[in-house]
């Protein structure tokens, strides 16, 4: 297994990075990565529903879509990344004990009484340090997951949204838990440098044909390649994924206003604003429009309703 440990914190690259090796070799992979502050969504989510969207704009927190399934996670620098690319056998490929066990027994090697819970995370008692996810791609599988080592639970509670009442979808949905940093718990490590070291180490002295592997220079031009044509478009990131209505109630300059939004690839295909009756004009202009903050105020701003750009959130 070659053992690889990202330089990179860029979360466009690092994800692009995971499909050139899964989809573009045969050879098994670990990888061991951080990334910059970013909010990755599940393949089969709507973004929008997913994160607080006022508060990612506001911070310029990227969020970026990934190609396996599950739910929304936070990603920073105290939060490190595994993943595992291996060959599999058909009928038995989505295994989440087999690729979390590695992890879990490097943590008990330590000192840390973790288990897997559920389908698909990793605890410390009641609470949730590891969220995983997987992708099928042939005879090969994708998994990976985060650890929580010290990462800002402030700007993870922040970025994800709480209240999704407002959107009616068949996307999935994440599944919401209590955590907790495992820094709390392990006092040998300055940083997560160390931590990411210390990992590393265990799983070449304990995965079986475990060797030390550096990108060649073809592999990281097509992921900086991939970064850009696909994990740092809005096509891929906040137009993929199922059709939504987006519903709210509002008072804004001392009057109550409704609005109900049918977006489907990203593009709002219906639009219903009231407001002492229905505002046809405004309706109109917004159909083609992107569900995007900035899309919605170049169209609408000049109307004259709102207080302040902030007012746009309201349509999200």
């Amino acid at each position: 297994m070659n053992c690889i440990t990202l330089e990179s914190t860029d979360p466009f690259f690092n994800l692009a990075i995971e499909e050139i090796l899964l989809k573009k070799s045969t050879e098994e992979y670990l990888i061991l990565g951080i990334n910059k502050p970013s909010l990755i969504v599940g393949k089969h989510q709507s973004a929008h529903k997913e994160v607080n969207t006022k508060y990612v704009t506001e911070n310029k927190i990227p969020v970026i879509r990934r190609i396996s399934g599950g739910g929304t996670v936070f990603h920073d620098d105290g939060n490190l990344i595994f993943t595992f690319i291996r060959q599999s056998e058909e009928g038995s490929q989505i295994d989440f004990r087999k690729y979390t066990l590695p992890v879990i027994n490097f943590l008990i090697s330590l000192g840390i009484e973790a288990k897997l819970e559920g389908r698909n995370d990793i605890k410390v008692g009641e609470l949730k340090i590891s969220g995983n996810a997987e992708h099928i791609h042939r005879c090969r599988v994708l998994h990976h997951g985060t650890i929580l080592f010290s990462a800002s639970l402030e700007l993870l509670g922040n970025s994800i949204r709480k209240d999704k009442s407002h959107y009616i979808t068949r996307a999935v949905d994440s599944n919401p838990s209590s955590v907790m940093n495992l820094k709390e718990k392990l006092k040998g490590f300055r940083d997560i440098l160390e931590f990411r070291t210390a990992m590393m180490d265990y799983f070449l002295h304990n995965l079986t044909g475990a060797k030390v592997y550096n990108l060649s220079a073809l592999e990281t031009a097509e992921a900086e390649l991939l970064a850009i044509t696909k994990y740092n478009t809005w096509e891929w990131n906040w137009a993929y994924g199922p059709e939504y209505t987006f519903k709210n109630s509002f008072y804004l300059n001392g009057a109550d206003f409704s609005c109900a939004l049918y977006v489907k690839d990203g593009i709002i295909k219906k639009c219903s604003i009231e407001h002492n009756g229905q505002m046809i004009s405004v309706s109109e202009k917004l159909v083609g429009c992107r569900h995007m903050v900035y899309d919605m105020l170049k169209v609408i701003w000049d109307e004259g309703f709102f207080n302040t750009k902030e007012d746009i959130y309201n349509f999200f």
